[in-house]
């Protein structure tokens, strides 16, 4: 079929067209009901199926002829490690692994935090949740202890996996001091740790509870795959919430292993034992998606890379992998081609590899910038492909459907919509607009396989969040407009979570960090455009009257407190001591202006501000 055919039939019969594409997986029992409503009136799909992930994801691949055949090639330049993983290996391993947690009594329904660098025991552990019912809660690795202790109390963990610590270019993270401060924090105990020790740093195994990852397993029967119902749970994963408090989308195993093994054919054009490498992290939801579930699924081999895009050791650390492991497809997020174009603005590191195998690029997380994709385009000749989606959704909302029928791309759009994603742009009253014109970005319900059915615990901020604000639409969240060809222009965030690298945080969550520094009466924070990362946090604070410390040290601090409560990855660097902030007449902060001011767009002084005299004030600070 051609895409607008695939389209159609997804929109004018989705049971139909989501049963057929469900046969292309091996279930244990066939679902009956493709489609099904709750007394919430929230949708679930083949919620009466049954099945089990890992089988569907190695079992199959092992029992069908590709046992032999390469599932997980490790590749750690930072140190200096290659394993590479048969499907029956990683089989083998994923069902001792999974006897472990059966024998730390682990069952059906609970839940295990999978706290991990980019190893190969992080994909053993998801599997092996997987493997025995068991919903896996993966947090990425080296988040600080008070945000993982939001995590452990939200989930309830019956144990935790982790690693001894994480390896970054110039520094070791070790992971258990974070553990063990999150879990003096947290309400919540979980009954083990598990540690997997690196020779780099080894953990002092004190608490109880703890256990060595390698000697518990090692005492364990591998056991079989439990048998769970497509509505059961696979795993939650947090994501940024406005209030602070992380929302943990919750994703089912049926929808999402149908969707997973649909988007590798018709977006990604992967065939089974072709190579897919999306470089990533198992903390964020392209790792759970690309990098361990949708590329087993369709039998194909996945690369796990711990490394960076430059300083592992050049900025020819993507190519050289490219080249040796033969990929097909790269997905990563655009700021780690701008990383690579900063280092590298001729491309001489991608002319000394052989991309011979290297048929498509494939960028999300954040807006492919119009110059990044010139910059790839002049350098490989090949097709450059934006698409969008959310952690809420698990897979792209838009994309060129590559396996489908390949369309022309256009600069700084994410092509079309996803066959199942009904995408509307809608007024702040819920009315849609004409093509071309900017609005909220909504998708009419039912939402497709794989996309979230609730908040973990929290069915009222599910619908908040999501439903409430145009009846019978899912809100995204981000504003946008189509155009006379159908194509998806996403032009950002319509809330204050702003995207960093790829990672959503909370501007929100910042200012209450930073407000709790005594000298501080009042700060804001904003997402400022950055050429390398897409945006970076800017505080604006007000230091109380009657301060004598040294503006400096404040501004040190406040980076500090930011590091102890979020982590390294909120990339906090500048602060800006004002007088005051502009506001409305009724005290809201005008973030926008202040984001537009900061990044040098012209702007408009909106008719509700206070005094407009400040904006000339924080032009001068800046």
């Amino acid at each position: 079929m051609s895409y607008q055919q695939e389209l159609n039939a997804s929109k004018n019969n989705p049971e139909d067209f989501w049963k057929e594409k469900s046969e292309a997986l091996e279930w244990f029992k066939s679902p009956q009901k493709v489609l099904t409503q709750d007394e919430h009136g929230i949708h679930h799909w083949f919620a009466d199926g049954e099945m089990n992930t890992a089988y569907m994801a190695l079992d199959y691949h092992v029992e069908n002829g590709r046992a032999d055949q390469a599932a997980l090639i490790y590749d750690s330049p930072v140190t200096d490690t290659k394993k590479t993983y048969t499907y029956r290996e990683l089989r083998d391993e994923v069902a001792q692994t999974a006897g472990m947690l059966k024998d730390l009594g682990v069952g059906k329904g609970d839940r295990v935090i999978v706290y991990m660098p980019m190893i190969p025991q992080a994909a053993v552990a998801m599997l092996a949740c997987a493997r025995i019912g068991a919903i896996h809660s993966v947090v990425f690795g080296g988040f600080a202890a008070p945000e993982l202790a939001l995590r452990i109390d939200d989930a309830k963990p019956k144990v935790i996996l982790s690693a001894s610590c994480g390896v970054e270019i110039k520094r070791i993270i070790e992971y258990k001091p974070l553990i063990d401060n999150a879990i003096k924090i947290a309400e919540h105990t979980p009954k083990n740790v598990v540690v997997y020790q690196r020779p780099e740093a080894t953990s002092e195994l004190s608490q109880e509870g703890d256990l060595d990852w390698v000697k518990v397993v090692s005492k364990a029967q591998p056991v079989q795959c439990t048998p769970v119902k497509g509505s059961d749970l696979l795993y939650i994963l947090y994501t940024s919430g406005t209030t602070g408090k992380p929302k943990g989308v919750v994703r089912e195993n049926g929808g999402h292993a149908v969707a997973m093994k649909y988007s590798m054919d018709a977006i990604y054009d992967m065939n089974p034992g072709e190579v897919f490498w999306s470089a990533s992290d198992v903390g964020w939801v392209v790792g759970h998606s690309y990098i361990v579930y949708a590329p087993l699924l369709q039998g194909c081999t996945t690369v796990f890379f711990e490394g960076k895009p430059i300083m592992t050791p050049d900025a020819g650390a993507f190519w050289r992998v490219v080249s040796e492991y033969k990929v097909k497809a790269l997905f990563t997020a655009p700021t780690a081609f701008r990383a690579i174009k900063k280092e590298d603005p001729k491309g001489e590191s991608i002319k000394q590899y052989d991309l011979s195998s290297l048929e498509t690029l494939f960028a999300a997380g954040e807006r492919l910038d119009p110059p990044t994709y010139e910059w790839l385009n002049e350098q490989f000749k090949l097709p450059v492909i934006d698409h969008w989606w959310q952690t809420e959704t698990g897979w792209a909302i838009s994309a060129n459907m590559r396996g489908i029928e390949k369309m022309p791309v256009k600069p700084g759009s994410s092509t079309v919509p996803v066959p199942g994603f009904d995408v509307h742009i809608l007024d702040d009253n819920g009315q849609e607009v004409a093509a071309n014109q900017q609005g909220n970005i909504a998708i009419k319900l039912p939402l497709p396989p794989s996309c979230l059915t609730s908040v973990w615990g929290d069915l009222n901020r599910f619908k908040a969040s999501y439903l409430e604000t145009f009846p019978g639409f899912y809100v995204s969240g981000d504003g946008g407009y189509i155009d006379d060809d159908g194509y998806l222009f996403v032009m950002g965030r319509t809330d204050d979570v702003i995207n960093v690298s790829g990672h959503r945080l909370s501007t929100g969550e910042m200012e209450e960090i930073i407000a709790t520094h005594p000298a501080v009466a009042e700060c804001a924070v904003i997402g400022r455009s950055d050429e390398l990362k897409g945006q970076m946090p800017l505080g604006f604070a007000i230091l109380k009257s009657g301060v004598e410390t040294d503006q400096a040290d404040i501004k040190r601090a406040l980076v500090q407190l930011m590091r102890d409560k979020i982590g390294a990855v909120a990339c906090y660097k500048d602060t800006v001591i004002v007088e005051r902030l502009p506001k409305t007449r009724s005290g809201k902060i005008l973030r926008k202006t202040l984001r537009q001011l900061v990044d040098g767009e012209d702007y408009v002084i909106p008719s509700t501000i206070d005094d407009p005299a400040i904006l000339d004030e924080i032009q001068q600070a800046l």
